[in-house]
């Protein structure tokens, strides 16, 4: 049995506490307290991690590690990215400035995103159109990785699922690539 160990990341609010337990086969670990930064609207926010975990068909396990939202709080960022296989990046598209959040975590995870792929999801697409996955494209486009870019509602499982499969994907092809 093998086990992969994802990372999930993103600004306040991007949905990262939700996409884990919406996949977790046991009830996740939740660090929430109460919000006290007045810049975010919401009553709770991470400050440690969180973490779930499911099967795969193959009966591998994929454990789900989820990192605090708030800059404040980056130095748990490279604690939580040890050992992970993948990245999951997740942007709210409802921000006022949702591309300079996703290079926020591109370079908080610059060291990490040398050797493991990565996938970005960007929530609330539906109610705030722009910027549109396009400009996410042009964003991601002068990196040296290859970074699939997914509208995600993270509330349905089928959604977190397809982030997952992506990111197993790459990280599968990764592991060809290397043996060749």
């Amino acid at each position: 049995m093998k086990e992969y160990k994802i990372l999930f990341t993103g600004s306040v609010g991007a949905g990262k506490t939700t996409a884990i337990g919406q996949i977790s086969d046991v009830p996740p670990l939740v660090t929430d307290v109460r919000n006290t930064d007045r810049s975010v609207d919401k009553p709770l926010t991470t400050v440690g991690l969180d973490y779930g975990e499911f099967a795969l068909d193959t009966g591998d396990r994929v454990r789900l590690f989820g990192t605090p939202g708030q800059s404040r709080f980056d130095f748990m960022w490279q604690i939580l990215a040890r050992n992970a296989l993948g990245l999951v990046i997740l942007v709210d598209n409802s921000r006022p400035d949702p591309l300079a959040d996703l290079h926020t975590y591109l370079d908080g995870f610059a060291g990490v995103l040398a050797g493991v792929p990565c996938t970005v999801g960007v929530g609330r697409l539906d109610s705030h159109p722009q910027p549109d996955l396009d400009h996410y494209a042009e964003a991601l486009a002068g990196r040296d990785a290859l970074y699939p870019v997914l509208d995600v509602d993270v509330r349905r499982r089928e959604d977190v699922l397809l982030l997952i499969d992506t990111l197993l994907a790459q990280i599968e092809a990764n592991a060809l690539g290397a043996m060749q």
